[in-house]
C-alpha cells in the first residue's frame, strides 16, 4: 500500500525510549510505528521520552531497525514526569522544540498527562508560533488519572486529586487550540468531539494484514469450539483499571455453574499478585493461566487466535488496541459495554457486552455461548469479519492522509 511522500513530519510520541551503552532502545510497536510514519512522508522528526534504567524485556536497539528508519530522525526528551524535574527543565525544553517545529512542514503531537507531558508543550509552543497542529490520544487521560484517586501509597492519591482538574483543563485547551483532533477510537471521540474544531475519528494497531487470522485457522478454531472447553483470553497490563478482579470473578461464577472452561491473562501489571492470590483461593489454578508479560508478539497472537472468547472488563473511556487484535483473530469480543467497543463490531456484531460492573451478566453471556456452540461458531465468524478492516499500514495512512489534507504545510 502506498501513499505520496512529502514535507517534514513534527510527531511527539509518549513511548518510552531507554539508553544502555550510549545505544537508544524502543519498544517494537513504536518503532513499527515510525516506520509507517516514514511511507507517507519524506522525513520524520519524533520527540520522544528518555528513561532512566535499562530497557525493558523484548525492547530492540534503535540500531538493528536503522535500515528502516532511514528517514526518521528520533529525538530524546528528557524525563521530567515529577514537578520539580519538569519546571526545571520547561524553558529550555520549550526552546528546543521551537526549533524542531521551525524545521518540520507538518506538526501532530500525542498528549495525555500533566507534568512531563512534552506534547502538551509542543501544542503551547505551536500556538505561540502560529503553526497548524493536530492532536492525538487514545484514552480520557484525566478520567484515568480520577480512577486512580484511592490507590497506591499516599502521595500518588494526593497526586491524583491534585492533578485531575489541571489535566481536564489542559487537555481541553490544547484540543480547542489544535486543528486537527485525532481520536482513537469512538470513546475517546465522543469525549473530545465538543472541544475540537475537526475531530477526527482513527485507531492505532500493530498488526499487517498477512497477521490476521487464516481462513484455514479459522475454520479450525469455528470446528473446535463446537466442543471441549471455551478457551478465553486477555492481553493488557493487570492494573485496577482494567479490571483484573472483575475478570477472575467472572471466572468464578463459570466454575460455579459447571462450566468447562480454560484461561489466560498475558501480561503483567501492579494487580497480577492480587490475581494469582484469588485465583489459587479460588481453586482455579488448574483452569488459569498468568504467565505474566510475554514480548513475543507472535506468541501472544497465537494465544489470542486460538481462543473462542477475548474477556474484558475495563472500567475508563479508552481505545485498547487489544480489542482489535481479538477482531483480527476470529476472537468475539465479550466485556464491558462501551461506546469504542460497540462501535468496532458495529457492521457484524462480532461481540457481547454488559453493562461495567455487571459482573453476573457478563457471565451469563459466556454461559450463552458454552450452551449454544453454534452461536458460538457464528460469533467467531462475524468477529473475523469486523476485523478485516484492521491492519497497522491502512491505519497510519489514514492518519497520515488527514494530516496532509487538513493542515496547511509550512510555507
Amino acid at each position: 500500500m502506498e501513499t505520496e511522500k512529502h514535507g517534514t513530519l513534527l510527531l511527539y510520541a509518549p513511548a518510552p525510549l531507554y539508553s544502555q551503552n550510549d545505544t537508544l532502545f524502543a519498544e517494537d510497536q513504536a518503532l513499527n510505528g515510525l516506520r509507517l510514519w516514514a511511507k507517507s512522508f519524506e522525513r520524520v522528526m519524533v520527540m520522544m521520552p528518555l528513561m532512566k534504567g535499562t530497557p525493558p524485556q523484548g525492547w530492540s536497539s534503535i540500531e538493528i531497525s536503522k535500515h528502516l528508519l532511514d528517514r526518521v530522525e528520533i529525538i530524546p526528551m528528557p524525563e521530567a514526569f515529577r514537578p520539580d524535574q519538569f519546571y526545571r527543565q520547561l524553558r529550555a525544553t520549550r526552546r528546543r522544540i521551537a526549533g524542531y517545529i521551525a524545521q518540520a512542514d507538518y506538526l501532530s503531537f500525542a498528549i495525555g498527562g500533566l507534568f512531563g507531558d512534552w506534547g502538551l508543550v509542543s501544542c503551547s509552543v505551536a500556538v505561540q508560533m502560529n503553526r497548524p497542529h493536530a492532536v492525538w490520544t487514545d484514552s480520557v487521560h484525566s478520567q484515568v488519572v480520577w480512577r486512580t484517586r484511592n490507590e497506591g501509597n499516599w502521595r500518588r492519591r494526593l497526586m491524583a486529586r491534585v492533578t485531575y482538574l489541571p489535566m481536564v483543563v489542559y487537555e481541553r485547551k490544547a484540543i480547542r487550540q489544535a486543528n486537527l483532533g485525532l481520536f482513537h477510537g469512538r470513546d475517546t471521540f465522543e469525549t473530545y468531539k465538543q472541544y475540537s474544531i475537526n475531530p477526527q475519528i482513527v485507531h492505532d494497531i500493530h498488526y499487517s494484514a498477512e497477521d490476521h487470522i487464516t481462513e484455514t485457522a479459522l475454520n479450525r478454531k469455528i470446528e473446535g469450539a463446537q466442543s471441549g472447553p471455551i478457551k478465553i483470553v486477555y492481553t493488557g497490563r493487570a492494573e485496577e483499571l482494567k479490571g483484573p478482579l472483575d475478570w477472575i470473578e467472572v471466572l468464578e461464577n463459570l466454575a460455579s455453574d459447571g462450566i468447562d472452561f480454560q484461561a489466560t491473562w498475558l501480561g503483567g501489571g501492579s494487580q497480577m499478585s492480587r490475581m494469582k492470590e484469588r485465583i489459587a483461593r479460588s481453586g482455579l489454578s488448574d483452569r488459569v493461566r498468568t504467565p505474566g508479560f510475554v514480548s513475543d508478539r507472535e506468541e501472544v497472537l497465537k494465544a489470542i487466535q486460538e481462543a473462542h472468547i477475548f474477556l474484558f472488563c475495563h472500567k475508563t473511556p479508552e481505545s485498547p488496541r487489544c480489542l482489535i487484535e481479538a477482531l483480527i483473530s476470529g476472537t468475539p469480543l465479550i466485556g464491558y459495554d462501551s461506546v469504542y467497543a460497540r462501535d468496532l463490531v458495529d457492521v457484524h456484531q462480532g461481540g457481547k457486552f454488559a453493562k461495567i460492573g455487571e459482573i453476573d451478566k457478563l457471565s451469563s453471556l459466556i454461559e450463552e455461548l458454552e450452551i449454544d456452540r453454534t452461536f458460538l461458531a457464528d460469533l467467531i465468524t462475524k468477529a473475523k469479519l469486523d476485523g478485516e478492516p484492521f491492519d497497522d499500514e491502512a491505519v497510519f495512512i489514514h492518519r497520515s492522509d488527514l494530516i496532509k489534507k487538513h493542515l496547511p504545510v509550512n510555507p
